[in-house]
């Protein structure tokens, strides 16, 4: 009996010990489609996956790369919902395409977890991902910090259509609003891969060498982008921003340590956390739907200690990778032993053995769960010290955004100093009979209100952006308040020619309003139709009232120069200015618009057309239901004046005629390239006393004027409209045309290198903003003086005689090339202009005029100067007459060519060959 027991209990040993070495058979089964696994991020999300996995044996995870395809991603889900998977993990390779196939999941009772990237719909069960928005406004404020005195930025985006990429753009816009300074002057689409933004980088990158500071979507463009400008010697003058901030070698992390990247943004990749919460769903316990990640700023300041915390976490990592791999070692050799003892020595030492080993086994997995559960505890509490240190430099931001706004206060003081004086200075009679005085002091007061303006769209911008902006509606009379409005841009239709009406079929019509913001939109939308239509055009202020929907509609409409459709989509986002017209804006007005419109609870609408016009449509809502208490004044507002406003929309109403009297009597002309209005119209009025003035309000139209008048001075801006100043001074200097036109340069850029860069274009001279006009003038009259002195050189002797020296090459070409045809024809006697401009290959116009700078004779002095000259020199030879001579040199007969020679000498042929014998 003792040994059935003996056998029973032996029996009962060994299946419980063959139960507790028996490997857990995975019971769920879930399906990752990743949008693709060709880089650093996506391999560490895979990684931490298969960590957390570690931690659920009944789970098992099939990996599928789509490559960046969304055909491919699309076919690979199908592929999962026909292998019976218990859960969906989808990484979208693009929110659009990829949403229809997830919601057919989710619809076919299939959960359904989406990681890092959202879809356009909330048929899911639950997303884990960092706030792509977020990191964007981080990253911009971050940036706005380094760039506090403003600055050109760069920015490398992924693929356009992501949400990742949509979220860091538009966070990054939001993050930088705050400094008017900052300008994204250029957008590259890196789809987020390093070769791929290297390339596209260095197919511009000689556009972009004032950059400042690159911003770029993922880590690996920004070096790839850090690659291309090294190779230009300019990565050490620029800042480089990354997202993502990797442990692995040459990822985020190295890249700050090695002052590579000024700084990147931590994004986890929420591997762990996805299997996490897909393990909570499985085994049904309670989950979130919307599990935000958390980001922070890694910069020198604390790049160190999150390496050593990333070292210290791979280190671990490895350490239990290898126990994990002991222990799976151990549980083969004890199958191989357990195999052996059944066959040696029996089951009692084979059960033993195993127990054994499971006993050693499963405290050794234990205590390796503790370790890492320790150490997972020490990671939270230094990402929670991260998320503090984030949260002090919160507060540091809005301590400076608070110093932003005072500063603008202060502004107004001092300019409003400047206005009154300027007003009284306008309405003394003395400054009235003169007409330049009162120009001067009209411009410095239109500027000073345009300064005030811009001033106050700053400071209603911070108020809305802290809340504190507040409507004060009352009801009163659109009809006569639109009208009041109208006609203070009445006086600059008429002058202009321009068709402009105020069409309603209401006589009155009470509206619940503030006056003081709806003037300012009214006021900014049809300053902009001005601006933008040519004189005879038209603009047309229509006003009804819309009883179906409850609401007033004002509508703004003319037929200028209109938008693109790109321009259009983006016209209301702040700081955005589009096509660069000749009359650049800060990009403030129409999103200032936009705010105060909607604290009305109304809507703002826009439609254009480029070249046909611009349509603006304003609804604001009848009656006051739609409006809080807090947003109503009972009392009537103060009516608005605009006479502060005329001075802005309305030039002087004397004749100008003036500016372009007498130009003929100038001997010199000058070419002004400058696309301000104001900065023109002051340069022509000071310089039209001595010079005779050519104006161009571009780049390419200021090359193009350069070529048919061939002036003898061009002052050119920098910063024009689609060709840049220095790239119009090289085309000048290259171009035999005009390579000897001196050029002066004006711009706001005043650093070292920004002087030395336009001075190596072939600027003359280099002058900043602001600028004394005397030293301008005094520039001028030295650079034609030294013009002068040059021709002088050229005609102290007969080219034949003595080679000329020369500052310009191509000047010397000319000139070589002038006098190779007139001496090659010196006997022609037909030999006149036409054939010499024939043969040099230029128009009679552009020969004559730089003949006459580079010379100082007219073609026909020229020519008859070589040939008496050439004359004397073969009267020295006794064997040739008088006759032989004047027709030798290209006389039609002796007579003429005796008077001449007197003209010319004082003596005639005759007197002069007696005087030498």
């Amino acid at each position: 009996m003792s040994a059935i027991i003996k056998g029973i209990i032996l029996s009962i040993g060994i299946l419980s010990i063959s139960a507790c070495t028996t490997t857990e058979t995975p019971i769920y089964k879930i399906g990752f489609s990743q949008c693709t696994a060709g880089d650093a991020w996506r391999l560490a999300m895979h990684e931490e996956m298969k960590r957390e996995l570690s931690f659920h044996p009944k789970i098992s995870l099939e990996i599928k790369d789509a490559q960046n395809s969304n055909e491919l991603q699309i076919q690979q889900i199908n592929e999962f919902l026909a292998s019976d998977i218990d859960l969906l993990i989808v990484s979208p390779n693009e929110a659009e395409p990829i949403t229809p196939i997830i919601e057919k999941a989710y619809q076919q009772g299939i959960p359904v977890i989406i990681v890092d990237r959202k879809t356009t719909s909330d048929q899911y069960t639950a997303y884990v991902g960092a706030d792509n928005h977020e990191i964007g406004v981080t990253a911009g404020r971050y940036a706005a910090t380094l760039l506090k005195n403003g600055g050109n930025i760069l920015e490398i985006t992924g693929l356009p259509g992501s949400s990742p990429a949509q979220g860091r753009h538009q966070g990054f816009l939001e993050g930088i609003s705050n400094n008017s300074k900052i300008k994204i002057v250029g957008s590259i689409n890196g789809q987020w891969e390093q070769n791929i933004a290297q390339e596209e980088v260095g197919k511009v990158a000689n556009q972009y060498k004032y950059i400042d500071l690159v911003y770029a979507h993922n880590d690996v463009m920004a070096k790839g982008v850090y690659d291309e400008f090294k190779k230009i010697g300019l990565a050490n003058k620029m800042m480089f921003l990354g997202v993502d901030g990797l442990a692995s070698d040459g990822a985020g992390l190295d890249l700050v340590d090695n002052g590579i990247l000024y700084a990147t943004f931590l994004y986890p990749t929420g591997g762990e956390e996805a299997i996490r919460i897909a393990a909570d769903i499985l085994e049904q316990r309670a989950f979130a739907k919307d599990n935000k990640l958390t980001t922070t700023i890694i910069d020198g300041s604390n790049v160190r200690l999150m390496k050593l915390q990333a070292d210290k976490i791979q280190s671990q990592q490895y350490n239990i990778e290898r126990q994990q791999q002991r222990l799976e070692q151990q549980l083969q050799v004890s199958q191989n032993r357990q195999t052996q003892i059944y066959l040696l020595i029996g089951v009692l030492i084979l059960t033993i053995l195993l127990g054994a080993n499971s006993v050693i086994n499963l405290r050794e997995k234990k205590e390796a769960n503790k370790i890492l559960e320790r150490k997972n505890e020490e990671i939270l509490a230094q990402q929670q010290k991260i998320i503090e240190v984030s949260e002090q430099a919160k507060k540091a931001t809005e301590a400076k955004f608070e110093f932003f706004t005072n500063i603008s206060h202060e502004f107004r003081t001092p300019l409003t100093l400047i206005l009154g004086p300027t007003e009284e200075m306008l309405n003394h009679k003395t400054v009235k009979r003169n007409y330049d005085l009162k120009k001067d002091l009209g411009l410095v007061r239109k500027n000073a209100i345009r300064l005030l303006r811009l001033v106050t769209q700053l400071m209603d911008f911070r108020k809305i952006e802290n809340g504190k902006m507040k409507i004060k509606a009352s009801e009163n009379d659109l009809v006569l308040f639109i009208g009041n409005i109208k006609s203070a841009f009445d006086k600059n239709a008429n002058r202009r020619n321009i068709e402009y009406h105020f069409i309603t079929k209401e006589s009155t019509l009470l509206v619940w309003y503030d006056q003081n913001m709806l003037d300012k939109v009214l006021f900014n939308l049809l300053s902009n139709a001005f601006k933008f239509t040519k004189d005879y055009g038209r603009i047309h202020v229509y006003l009804e009232k819309d009883i179906h929907e409850n609401v007033a509609i004002i509508t703004i409409d003319d037929n200028g120069r209109g938008m693109s459709k790109e321009h259009a989509k983006h016209a209301f986002e702040r700081f955005y200015q589009g096509e660069q017209y000749n009359s650049k804006g800060t990009g403030l007005g129409l999103s200032l618009s936009k705010e105060l419109i909607n604290l009305h609870h109304g809507e703002i609408y826009l439609q254009s057309e480029k070249f046909k016009g611009t349509r603006f449509t304003i609804t604001l809502p009848l009656g006051k239901d739609h409006l809080n208490l807090e947003e109503i004044v009972e009392k009537k507002q103060k009516e608005i004046t605009y006479e502060d406003y005329k001075i802005y929309i309305e030039e002087d109403e004397e004749s100008l005629a003036g500016i372009d009297a007498k130009v003929s009597e100038h001997e010199a002309t000058i070419l002004l390239i400058e696309d301000n209005p104001d900065l023109q119209l002051f340069l022509k009025s000071k310089l039209k006393k001595w010079f005779d003035i050519k104006q161009a309000y571009d780049g390419k139209h200021g090359v193009q004027m350069a070529f048919e008048t061939v002036p003898d001075l061009i002052i050119c801006d920098i910063m024009l409209p689609g060709q840049s100043g220095l790239a119009v001074t090289k085309t000048l200097k290259a171009d035999l045309r005009t390579s000897h036109i001196p050029v002066i340069m004006l711009t706001a850029r005043d650093t070292m290198q920004q002087q030395i860069d336009g001075l190596k274009s072939g600027a003359d001279v280099y002058i900043t903003k602001p600028f004394n006009f005397e030293y301008l003038k005094q520039q001028i009259n030295t650079l034609l003086k030294n013009r002068d002195h040059q021709r002088e050189r050229y005609l102290n002797e007969l080219p034949s005689e003595t080679e000329q020296p020369t500052v310009n090459q191509l000047d010397k070409q000319f000139v070589n090339q002038f006098i190779a045809v007139v001496e090659a024809n010196i006997s022609n006697q037909n030999f006149n202009v036409n054939q010499l401009t024939h043969d040099l290959g230029m128009s009679r116009i552009q020969v004559y005029r730089k003949a006459k700078a580079l010379l100082g004779y007219s073609i026909n002095d020229y020519i008859k100067t070589v040939r008496l000259k050439k004359a004397k020199q073969l009267l020295l030879k006794p064997e040739l007459s008088i006759s032989d001579v004047a027709y030798e040199v290209g006389f039609a007969s002796p007579a003429y060519f005796s008077t001449a020679f007197k003209a010319k000498f004082d003596v005639t042929p005759s007197e002069f060959r007696t005087g030498r014998s």
